[in-house]
């Protein structure tokens, strides 16, 4: 099994540079960083929710969360200064590499009913942002060891200009996109 980060250097930079006809190799688009999030609802004070959320996060990426903060007070989410309002990771380097390709591998083909993900999820800098609803879908989180399931939010940051090159890339890389949107 080849892993991600050879398959970006041999096959997937030579391919994006004649699609898009770049004359430097640094002009490719590449990855950059993961950032999986996990917010925490404030009608939930329960401290045991964030536990579990930091323990999850912990275990499917092997680093250890960082509890995020309110900077301030909304009085209409009941929320203070100072609360914790959820806990997120950022992966970089050979973590980065190996995170992706555990979620296209074995995480994505877990989701009950997954018909493939929507290139809609794509910003204007093609970086692509992924929710689940139940972080079940990831082998290291067993379901009947959980109090509360949790959704968590996967954003795969890219170094591309536009949309085209982000989704052209994350194709190569090997996410499922649906061809068409429905």
């Amino acid at each position: 099994m080849m892993r991600l980060k050879e398959h970006y250097q041999k096959d997937i930079i030579p391919a994006l540079k004649t699609q898009f006809s770049f004359k430097n190799v640094f002009e490719v688009p590449k990855l950059e960083k993961v950032l999986i999030n996990v917010g925490i609802n404030s009608q939930n004070k329960d401290a045991k929710l964030v536990d579990t959320a930091c323990e999850t996060l912990k275990r499917i990426t092997g680093q250890a969360p960082v509890k995020t903060k309110a900077k301030k007070s909304i009085a209409g989410f009941k929320v203070r200064e100072g609360m914790v309002v959820g806990v997120k990771v950022t992966l970089r380097g050979q973590r980065m590499y190996d995170f992706i390709e555990k979620l296209i591998k074995v995480a994505l083909p877990r989701i009950r009913d997954f018909r493939g993900l929507s290139p809609k999820g794509i910003d204007g800098h093609g970086n692509f942002t992924i929710g689940f609803r139940e972080s079940v879908a990831f082998p290291e989180v067993q379901g009947d060891t959980l109090e509360r399931t949790h959704g968590l939010e996967i954003t795969v940051v890219t170094t591309s200009e536009n949309k085209e090159q982000g989704l052209a890339l994350l194709k190569l890389l090997g996410f499922p996109f649906r061809e068409k949107e429905k």
